[in-house]
Formats: C-alpha cells, structure tokens, sequence
C-alpha cells in the first residue's frame, strides 16, 4: 500500500469520525430536523463527502444512535428483571426520560416510523417487545392502569422535549420531577408520595 493510498483512507476516517461527531451533537440539540448539508457545513466536509458515507439519512442515523440504542434496551431489560413489575416500568420511564433530557433527537428516532437499516429496526423491535411484556405484567400485578398504552410513553417523551431549561443539569432535575408526575398518573392508585424537587425555569414561549 503505497503512503498516499494510507492518506486517504486516514482522511476519509477522520472525515467520518467527524461528521458522526458532529451529527451526533447536532441531532441531541437541534432533533432529527437538522439537513444534511448543515451537517456537512459544521463538519467543515461537502455534502457530497456526506453521502459518500452515508448513503441516506437513516443510514446516518442509526450509525449515531447506535450507542443510545443499545442503552435503551439495556433500560428495558433491567427493568424487565426487576421482580416487582412497576418498579421496574418505573425505572424504565424515568431513565428514559433521564437519556432524552442530554439528547433530543434518540426520542424521535426511536419512536419515529422512518426507514432505517434493517439493524437499527431490529433492536428497536426487539426492545419494544420487551417494553410491551413489562407493561403487561404491570398491568398484571393491579399496579399500572389498565387503560395505559405504550404510546403514553411517546407523549411523555414529546412533552419531556419541550423543556426549557439554561443548563443540561436544570433541564435533568426538570425532568426527574416531570417523570414523577408521570408515574403517578399513570400508577392505578396513585400514592401520595412527595416528588422531586421543583426547579426554576424560564418562561414558556408563546
């Protein structure tokens, strides 16, 4: 391999390295709605360099949210192994919302019904099926209402984005105390227990 053929493969690593990273911090800010040629742009490579790895959006989504991907199943199956069912509904709700507070764009990509690769459609399948049996046995167990769905999750998800807050730690102790809210709404008899703490946040925009 000559040393200009190893240059090249080195720079179209580093270029790829750089759009992921990149697109990785522009969807956890700004969600799924950001073009490609921004990301192109703040990655300072042509849009053609873009889709020269990859091929189409989804493609470059599923590369950048492989990683929260495998964190969200490993959500569900922790909560899953719990032996009280509704404990273990309730950490999923509340570290899901803990993981879409740092990240904006994993919630929409997970519950969103675009094209992916079929890999990223698997393991998203897969832990939607685990979700669906833990809500089942919470159903079963008298401890979660019986006429929750697992799209209230997704509502909670939607709501939990509109949070605006000055700092990710704000925005996380917002969170925490929106999933409690949650919780007790969606629990069958909901107990009287105190929440998290409030936090000071700015005034919604009209």
């Amino acid at each position: 391999m000559t040393t200009e053929v190893r240059a090249r493969r080195s720079d179209a690593r580093d270029n790829r390295e750089r759009i992921l990273a990149v697109a990785r911090a522009s969807f956890a800010v700004g969600g799924l709605d950001v073009p490609l040629r921004e990301i192109a742009r703040r990655a300072e490579v042509g849009p053609a360099t873009v889709y020269r790895h990859f091929a189409t959006k989804e493609a470059l989504l599923a590369e950048v949210f492989a990683e929260q991907m495998v964190s969200c199943a490993a959500i569900v199956r922790r909560g899953l192994a719990e032996a009280d069912p509704w404990r273990g509904f309730s950490l999923v709700v509340e570290q899901l919302m803990a993981l879409h507070a740092l990240d904006r764009g994993f919630a929409r990509a997970f519950t969103s019904q675009m094209s992916e690769p079929a890999e990223f459609a698997v393991e998203r399948d897969r832990t939607l099926t685990a979700l669906l049996e833990l809500v089942r046995q919470a159903k079963e167990a008298g401890a979660l209402r019986e006429d929750f769905v697992v799209e209230d999750i997704n509502l909670a998800l939607m709501a939990n984005e509109g949070i605006r807050a000055d700092t990710p730690e704000i925005r996380q102790a917002a969170s925490r105390r929106f999933a409690a809210l949650m919780l007790r709404s969606f629990h069958a008899e909901p107990a009287r227990t105190p929440l998290p703490p409030a936090v000071r946040l700015p005034p919604a925009q009209g």
